[in-house]
């Protein structure tokens, strides 16, 4: 934030990945947002592939040992809680106080009603990463929500007041204003951000 220059609200929308997230900070006028950064967090650590996928054992296979998937999720917990306190700060310089945030996902269901394995593997991951940000927020004061990937431009049209066809047409300008990369993840992150700005 330039010297001088008065804090504004601004929000941090998330589309939730396994192992990582892609973030957009949104701030100015809820009718006409600006982005002012996106990247993508990591919530896995690269130097252990398997936190990418922790309840999976091999492609297409459910990890069964409990010793295993603890000791991935307590690095998914560390690199989660870092990724996020880096992200605050650098985004908390840039435009005075986050807001909120919200998190589109793909998916809230209860892993242990799913009976396939491996589509239950992928639900606790779902829900592990889901969750891991969700803390890592509270614990720095950032109230979230979190939205469904297939209802978020309904969501969003009703707590912004615009149809879902113009929130499309506004989120490929502000693409076009940052140039690439801009695709489904930026744009669903900036409209969760604008959403929670709304």
């Amino acid at each position: 934030m330039a010297k001088g220059t008065k804090p504004t609200d601004a929000a941090i929308g998330f589309r939730v990945k396994s192992g990582w997230a892609t973030a957009v900070l949104l701030g100015g006028a809820v009718d006409a947002p600006r982005v002012l950064d996106r990247c993508v967090v990591e919530l896995s650590d690269p130097d252990v592939p398997e936190t990418r996928q922790p309840y999976h054992a091999s492609t297409g296979r459910e990890e069964t040992d409990a010793a295993r998937i603890r000791r991935r999720v307590t690095i998914v917990e560390r690199v989660a809680s870092r990724s996020l306190k880096e992200l605050l700060t650098k985004y908390r310089q840039l435009d005075g106080r986050v807001r909120g945030a919200a998190l589109v996902v793909g998916s809230v269901i209860d892993p242990e009603s799913i009976a396939n394995p491996h589509i239950r593997a992928h639900a606790c991951e779902g829900r592990l990463f889901r969750t891991v940000l969700e803390r890592a927020l509270s614990a720095r004061g950032v109230r979230s929500r979190v939205l469904l990937e297939r209802s978020a431009y309904a969501e969003a049209a009703a707590a912004i007041g615009q149809s879902p066809a113009v929130l499309k047409r506004k989120l490929l300008a502000m693409g076009r204003s940052v140039g690439r990369p801009w695709g489904a993840n930026e744009k669903l992150a900036a409209l969760a951000a604008w959403t929670t700005m709304a």
